[in-house]
C-alpha cells in the first residue's frame, strides 16, 4: 500500500512538472500591426533560423510552394481593399505563399489561411492575387526570417522578406486619398440627420441644455419630416421647455406620420401625450 501510495505521488509531482515545463519555440511567433495611411495591416508569422544550414536553393527549395515561415500560415490582413503591385486585393486576411526562385518570387495571396504549412497543391480558385517580386542580395547573412512593413508614405508601402543573403520587397498601395476625400465631404457637409438626433434625445434623457437640444430635433426633423420617431421626441423637447402649442405640432404631425406607418405604439404614445396637454 505505501508503495502504491509513494508511486501515486511521485506521478502527480511528474504531471505538475510538466504542466509548468516551459521552453522557447525553435521558430518564434510574430506579430506586426502597421498603419499605412488609414489602413490597418497586420502580420502573423513564426520565425525560423538559419542555424547553420543553406536556407534557399537547399532548406527551401527553389520552384517550390513554401509557406513563407515555420509552423501556421504566415498570414496579413488588410483593413480596406487595397492594390499589390498594381493587382487589386479585397480587404481581409490572407495567408501568404511564396515559391522562391533564385532571381524572384512568386508571392500569393491565398483566401484559405488556416493550416499549418503550405497546400499540397494550389487552389487557383482560392488565389486572391500574385505577383512577382525580384530578389535582391544582401552582403551578408541574416540568420532569422523577417518580414517588415517599409517605405511608409500616405498612400502606400512594401511588404518585406529577408533571410539568409535575400531581399524581397512587394509595394502595395492604400484608399488614403478616397477615404480622407470622403472623410472631408462627410464633416463639411455637416452632421446628419440622424446624428442632429441622437444628440438631441441624448441631451433630453440626460437633462442637458434643452435650448441646444431643441435646435438639434428642429434640424433632424426638417431633414426627414416622414421620421415620425423625431418628431415623437421633438414633440417632448417642446413640452419640457413649456412649448405646449409647439409639442401639440410636432405631436399631432408625429401622429400622423405613425398612423400612416401603421405604428401602433407611437399611435398610442402620441395620442396620450396629446390628451395630456389638452391638445383639440
Amino acid at each position: 500500500m505505501k508503495k502504491l501510495i509513494f508511486l501515486f505521488s511521485c506521478m502527480l509531482f511528474s504531471v505538475a512538472l510538466t504542466a509548468q515545463l516551459q521552453t522557447p519555440a525553435p521558430s518564434p511567433f510574430a506579430k506586426l500591426e502597421q498603419k499605412v495611411g488609414l489602413t490597418d495591416v497586420t502580420l502573423e508569422y513564426s520565425r525560423p533560423s538559419m542555424k547553420g544550414r543553406v536556407i534557399f536553393g537547399n532548406l527551401v527549395p527553389y520552384g517550390k510552394l513554401w509557406r513563407t515561415g515555420a509552423n501556421a500560415r504566415t498570414k496579413i490582413t488588410f483593413s480596406d481593399d487595397v492594390k499589390v503591385s498594381g493587382k487589386e486585393l479585397k480587404a481581409g486576411t490572407y495567408a501568404i505563399l511564396t515559391i522562391p526562385e533564385a532571381d524572384k518570387w512568386e508571392v500569393i495571396f491565398y483566401t484559405d489561411s488556416n493550416g499549418g504549412g503550405a497546400p499540397a497543391e494550389l487552389d487557383k480558385s482560392k488565389v486572391a492575387a500574385s505577383v512577382t517580386a525580384e530578389v535582391m542580395p544582401i552582403p551578408f547573412d541574416i540568420q532569422t526570417f523577417g518580414m517588415d512593413i517599409n517605405s511608409i508614405t500616405n498612400n502606400s508601402a512594401n511588404l518585406e522578406f529577408f533571410w539568409e543573403k535575400t531581399y524581397v520587397a512587394v509595394p502595395f498601395e492604400v484608399p488614403t486619398e478616397q477615404k480622407t476625400m470622403a472623410s472631408i465631404d462627410r464633416v463639411m457637409a455637416g452632421p446628419s440627420a440622424n446624428e442632429y438626433f441622437q444628440a438631441a434625445l441624448y441631451y433630453l434623457q440626460e437633462g442637458k441644455d434643452l435650448n441646444k437640444a431643441k435646435e438639434w430635433i428642429d434640424k433632424a426633423v426638417a431633414s426627414n419630416p416622414d421620421a415620425f420617431w423625431m418628431a415623437r421626441q421633438q414633440s417632448l423637447i417642446y413640452a419640457k421647455l413649456g412649448d405646449k402649442k409647439g409639442a401639440i405640432r410636432a405631436a399631432k404631425a408625429s401622429l400622423a406620420g405613425a398612423e400612416k406607418a401603421g405604428n401602433g405604439d407611437y399611435i398610442k404614445m402620441n395620442k396620450e401625450s396629446l390628451e395630456e396637454w389638452g391638445a383639440k
